[in-house]
């Protein structure tokens, strides 16, 4: 055996020893060593996307399913470029992503000689949209810079990180390298003295309510052992599923409803583990939560930044829960009536959420029925995701819901791909508007070329509907730039090599939502709005306190 080896192939070689076995991207000439490396290896599937925007979102979307890291291809210039809004995604929800680009031969780097490829300070906006950047210069430098980048992306608070790779580097014979190990991840212990406080103060709470988000998502356990001891729940987008929403002791995300604003004050201690209590989930900033509020989180600068608290742990979530717990077990002595109160002030929420439905009731109740527990539930940013696919779709597990969480339109088709290939034998079913879906249409072919099982809703109003909104609420009902040619979803669909369902009237959904799900592989179910009616109260964007005139 040669001890010289192409780069290309321990570029491949590490990612199989950091447990990758399915990456996506785009093939290029700037890239290419790599991807037949991978090829020739035939130990990582590789899913050729249709965008580099594209794989991104399915590389994030894998990411989160699994609980790990995502990989992603891209050029380098505009390659790299497309990707940006993917990776600020990625950048938000925090998904531990590798971004591996390209780079032009170094003799020409930086040298504004329209070498093809060539981008002005690419590492100036991978920067801007990644957790961290790196570079590699050399050979002898390739492994030890994969490290980096990977102990980066998935040492918590985890996001995206990205590695320009020149491509004489790709080309290049190099050393066999003694070791292809990962880094290991640090863990933020908690402080001990600090949990001894934390669970000294929380013992006293006659209604504690815990707050989950995000970066508690690998704490199941630690948060069902606190729901023992008597405490409720309640989450954010991203921490769903944490404790299962069909559990009588949580809220779910009802988490800024007026019924639940009012069980907020009859709560007396409120303890948010990973959670940013962001703005557009706590009515920017003003909702009313219970008091004192304790926090625990696993990086130091989120203390106070979202809502000031009495006391703050950082540390790892699972550990300081699991913590405090052993601290409150024989201690706590939980009113009796909290659990009703709490299942009280959800089931008004969700009231009150129906109320607003209209014919779509029927829509959300189908899919209730139709949806196995244990479905990923994948959502584009659309009307009807902000109305009730965020919250009335109940999810079972921490990994089961994926949203584009910064609020970028076209998303969740290529993230219910990534989604299903991460997740192999449950079904995804996605939620999108049609005008989300035909930002990145172009994915239509990659999820049938890779066969995934994906039933894909499309509500189909033929036009920015959120906005119209927004326009109607605001700008005195004039609607500029909404209105949007829509192909016709039949042909649409069935071109791109997918199934088709249709429903045109409220009695047409049930069945439709029933047919399509059961069937496998890619589907789209298109909900004609337009034939069905509006919603009984119209969104027109993110919930915020109504202020005196």
């Amino acid at each position: 055996m040669s001890d010289q080896v192409p780069a290309g192939d321990v570029v491949a070689a590490f990612l199989e020893a950091c447990g990758i076995d399915a990456a996506f991207g785009v093939i290029s000439i700037h890239n290419m060593p790599i991807l037949d490396a991978i090829g020739r290896r035939n130990r990582i599937r590789f899913v050729p996307a249709r965008g580099e925007a594209g794989a991104t979102n399915m590389a994030d979307a894998y990411a989160r399913v699994r609980g790990g890291l995502g990989v992603v291809f891209t050029s380098t210039g505009t390659g790299s470029g497309n990707s940006i809004g993917a990776m600020v995604e990625a950048q938000t929800a925090g998904t531990p992503l590798l971004h591996i680009t390209g780079q032009i031969e170094r003799p020409y780097l930086d040298r504004n000689r329209g070498y093809i490829h060539e981008a002005r300070d690419q590492p100036g906006y991978l920067r801007a949209a990644s957790k961290g950047f790196f570079r590699v210069w050399s050979t002898e430098t390739l492994v030890g810079t994969l490290r980096e980048a990977v102990r980066t992306a998935l040492t918590p608070p985890m996001g995206p990180v990205s590695v320009e790779i020149p491509i004489d580097v790709q080309e290049a014979l190099m050393m066999r390298p003694a070791s292809l190990e990962p880094a290991p991840i640090p863990v933020v212990q908690p402080d001990a003295e600090l949990l001894d406080a934390l669970a000294g103060r929380l013992a006293q709470a006659k209604r504690p309510l815990l707050w989950l988000g995000g970066g508690a998502r690998h704490a199941t356990k630690e948060a069902m052992t606190l729901v023992e001891l008597g405490f409720g729940v309640v989450s954010s987008v991203q921490g769903r599923g944490i404790v299962p929403e069909d559990h009588p002791a949580t809220l779910g995300t009802f988490n800024a409803s007026p019924p639940v604003e009012e069980f907020y004050g009859t709560c007396d201690a409120l303890l948010v583990a990973g959670s940013r209590l962001r703005g557009n989930e706590t009515l920017k900033w003003d909702l009313r939560l219970p008091k004192p509020l304790y926090q625990i989180d696993v990086d130091p600068q989120a203390e106070n930044r979202g809502y000031p608290g009495e006391l703050f742990v950082c540390g790892d979530a699972a550990l300081a829960l699991a913590g405090l717990a052993q601290r409150l077990r024989g201690r706590l002595k939980v009113d009796p009536r909290l659990r009703d109160d709490l299942v009280a002030a959800r089931r008004a929420a969700e009231a009150g959420l129906v109320a607003g439905l209209g014919p779509y009731k029927t829509l959300v109740e189908a899919l209730q029925r139709a949806k196995p527990r244990d479905a990923i539930w994948v959502r584009d940013i659309t009307v009807s995701n902000s109305t009730w696919g965020n919250r009335h779709m109940p999810l079972s597990g921490s990994r089961d819901g994926i949203h584009a969480l910064g609020g970028g339109i076209g998303q969740g088709l290529a993230m219910s791909i990534g989604a299903a290939l991460g997740a192999p034998g449950r079904k995804v079913v996605a939620l999108s508007g049609d005008g989300g879906l035909i930002v990145n249409a172009g994915e239509m072919a990659t999820a049938a070329q890779e066969k995934v099982d994906v039933t894909l809703v499309v509500m189909n109003d033929r036009g920015y509907g959120v906005i119209r909104n927004i326009q109607d609420k605001k700008f005195g009902g004039r609607h500029y730039f909404t209105d949007l040619h829509t192909p016709e979803m039949r042909r649409f669909a069935e071109t791109f090599g997918w199934s088709y369902v249709g429903a045109r009237s409220e009695g047409e959904i049930a069945a439709a939502v029933q047919t399509a799900v059961a069937q496998r592989g890619p589907v789209l179910l298109e909900i004609d709005m337009n034939a069905i009616g509006p919603y009984t109260i119209p969104f027109a964007g993110p919930p915020a306190r109504v202020k005196p005139a």
